[in-house]
C-alpha cells in the first residue's frame, strides 16, 4: 500500500491491497494453517520511527528467536532493492528487534518489507509491509499530526465501538509522520473486562493477564505495549506512518519522578527504582526510537526534517525534581542543567525554519504534576522554562512553536509577555491535543507567570462530568501544515471524526516576531 503524496488519495488497487494484507495477517493468528509451526511470525505490527533526511528506524517483534530481515525499495513492487539490513529478536529483548537504515534517498517515499527468519534453521516467515517518506528538500511542504495518551482509565480496545478509532482516522490525513507525545501507555491502569457509561450501556474491553493489574514486572511494562498492538487501527497507521516517540508520566506510573517513584522491588546499584528501570526498558524495546551515541536510553533528542523543520523531542520526566519538593531557595527542575544546556545549544544552531518543541507536559496549565503552580513571577520549575525562553530570545531564535499533549482535552495557547509576570521573552504558540484513546477531561486553569492566553479549548463539560469514555467523540489530535513555498505553518485541532475544530496560520518571522495571519473556527 503506498501513500501517493501528489493526489493523497487511495487507487482502487491500493485498497485492495491493504484489504487483502489485513485478511492475511488474520490468517496468521488461525492454527489451521500448519506452517506457523515452521516459519517465524511478525507478533503484533511493524513501526517505523525517527525518520530524517536519509535515515529511519524500523521495528518489529517476532514470536520466537529469529532474524529480522528488512528490505527497502523507492516502488511498491520491490523491484529495485536500495537497502537491507538484519537484526536479531532474542528473548532479553521480549523478541523485538530494530535497526537504524541510513543513506536512503531525500524526501522520498520508501516501501520497507520486514520479515523473521528462523536462527537454527533458515526457515523464512511471511513478509509485510510497511512505508514512510524521508525528509524533504526544499520547496517541499511538510505535514504531521501530534497527540498522546492511549489506552488510559480502562478504556481499552472495545472492538464493537471500533477500536481505537483516533488512529484511523489519523492514517486518514496521510501524515509525513507522527509525534507521539506520551502516555503510549498506562502501566497505572489496568484494563478490566467491562466499565459502565453514563448512558446505561456497557463498554467491554479486549484483556489480557499482563493487563489485568498495575505493571510492577519487566513482563507486566511489556505486556502494556503489546495490548496496543491488538488493535487493527493501531497497527495499520503505523505501518504506515513514521511516530517520533516520547514518553510522559503513565509509561512509569502516574506523575512519577527519578526520586520519587519506587516500589517493593527496591533500587539499582546506581539508585535508579527498580519500577522506573523496567518501564525504561520496556519503552525501548517496543519504541521505533534512535540509539543517541554512547547515551543509550535517552529520550530527548532532535530529528531534522528537512530545510522546514527541526523537531526537538525533549524529556519532562527524567530529571525532574519531585512534584512536593520545592528545595531551599525555591528553584526546582524539570530539565535538568543538561537537558537544558542542550536544548538551548541545538536551538542556537538549528538553520530550520521551524523550531518545534516536542514536550511531554504544558508549561502554562496549573498542576502539581507540571511546571506552573499558580500565577506570578516564576518559581520552583518555572525557573527552568523562564531560563530557556531568555536564551531564545537572546539568542534571536524564531519561530518556535510547542506541541504537546497530557491534559486530555485540545486547546490553543498564545503566550504574550505583555500579559505575563515575567516578560522577558518573545511571544510564542503552544498547542495542546489529546487523548487519542483514554478518558476526557475538562479544559484546566492557566497561570499568569509567562502570559498565556487561550486562544481555543474543547474538552468535557460539568454534565458530561469527567474521564469521558471514548464512544463519546471527545478524542483529539492536532495537524500541522507547512507551506513548500511560503513557510506557512498551520496547525489545525481535530477530533476522531475529522473535523476541524480551529485552526491558525503563522508567517515565518526571520528577524522578527512569528505574528498570526488568520484564525479558524
Amino acid at each position: 500500500m503506498a501513500i501517493l503524496r501528489a493526489s493523497r488519495a487511495w487507487t482502487r488497487r491500493q485498497f485492495l491491497v491493504r484489504s487483502t494484507s489485513s485478511l492475511a495477517i488474520a490468517a496468521l493468528a488461525k492454527p489451521s494453517i500448519s506452517r506457523a509451526a515452521d516459519r517465524p511470525q511478525i507478533a503484533g505490527g511493524i513501526q517505523s520511527g525517527d525518520v530524517s533526511e536519509g535515515s529511519a528506524v524500523i521495528w518489529a517483534r517476532a514470536e520466537r528467536p529469529a532474524r529480522m530481515q528488512v528490505e527497502c525499495s523507492t516502488v511498491e513492487s520491490f523491484r529495485t532493492i536500495i537497502a537491507a539490513a538484519s537484526a536479531d529478536a532474542l528473548p532479553e529483548a521480549d523478541f523485538t528487534s530494530k535497526l537504524q537504515l541510513d543513506d536512503l534517498p531525500r524526501g522520498q517515499d520508501i516501501f520497507y518489507r520486514v520479515r523473521f527468519d528462523d536462527i537454527a534453521t533458515g526457515i523464512a516467515g511471511e513478509s509485510r509491509v510497511g512505508h514512510f517518506r524521508t525528509a524533504p528538500a526544499a520547496g517541499q511542504s511538510i505535514s504531521f499530526l501530534w497527540s498522546g495518551d492511549t489506552a488510559g482509565q480502562g478504556w481499552g480496545i472495545d472492538t464493537s465501538r471500533g477500536g481505537y478509532r483516533s488512529y484511523r482516522t489519523m492514517l486518514d490525513n496521510r501524515p509525513d509522520f507522527f509525534i507521539h507525545c506520551g502516555d503510549h501507555i498506562y502501566a497505572d491502569c489496568p484494563i478490566p473486562p467491562e466499565q459502565k457509561l453514563p448512558n446505561g450501556e456497557t463498554w467491554r474491553n479486549l484483556v489480557t493477564e499482563e493487563k489485568a493489574e498495575v505493571a510492577h514486572t519487566l513482563a507486566q511494562f511489556r505486556g502494556n505495549y503489546k495490548y496496543n498492538h491488538l488493535d487493527e487501527n493501531f497497527r495499520a497507521f503505523h505501518a504506515q506512518v513514521p511516530m517520533f516517540a516520547q514518553w510522559d508520566d503513565h509509561e512509569v506510573t502516574n506523575d512519577w519522578s527519578p526520586s520519587g517513584s519506587y516500589d517493593e522491588a527496591g533500587f539499582e546499584d546506581d539508585g535508579t527504582p527498580r519500577l522506573v528501570a523496567r518501564a525504561r526498558r520496556a519503552f525501548f524495546d517496543f519504541m521505533p526510537i534512535r540509539d543517541i551515541g554512547s547515551r543509550k536510553g535517552r529520550v530527548y533528542r532532535k530529528i531534522g526534517y528537512g530545510p522546514l523543520l527541526d523537531v526537538f523531542m525533549i524529556d519532562m520526566r527524567s530529571f525532574r525534581d519531585c512534584s512536593w519538593n520545592k528545595g531551599e531557595d525555591h528553584r526546582g527542575w524539570i530539565l535538568g542543567a543538561g537537558q537544558l544546556a542542550w536544548l538551548k545549544r541545538e536551538l542556537a544552531a538549528s538553520r530550520a525554519t521551524w523550531k518545534v518543541i516536542a514536550a511531554d507536559l504544558p508549561i502554562g496549565l496549573v498542576s502539581l504534576d507540571a511546571v506552573a503552580l499558580g500565577d506570578g513571577p516564576p518559581d520552583r520549575r518555572e525557573h527552568e522554562i523562564a531560563d530557556l525562553l531568555v536564551a531564545i530570545k537572546r539568542a534571536g531564535i524564531r519561530n518556535v512553536v510547542w506541541l504537546t499533549a497530557d491534559m486530555h482535552y485540545t486547546a490553543a495557547h498564545y503566550y504574550d509577555p505583555n500579559r505575563a509576570q515575567f516578560r522577558d521573552f518573545e511571544p510564542f504558540w503552544e498547542f495542546v491535543s489529546g487523548p487519542l484513546h483514554a478518558g476526557t477531561w475538562g479544559p484546566g486553569v492557566l497561570d499568569n507567570t509567562f502570559g498565556p492566553v487561550a486562544m481555543y479549548q474543547n474538552g468535557c463539560n460539568e454534565v458530561q462530568g469527567e474521564n469521558l469514555a471514548p464512544c463519546f467523540g471527545l478524542q483529539f489530535f492536532g495537524r500541522v501544515d507547512i507551506d513548500g513555498r511560503s513557510g506557512v505553518m498551520t496547525v489545525t485541532l481535530k477530533d476522531v471524526d475529522n473535523r476541524d475544530l480551529w485552526s491558525v496560520d503563522i508567517v515565518p518571522q526571520p528577524q522578527a516576531r512569528s505574528v498570526v495571519m488568520a484564525q479558524h473556527s
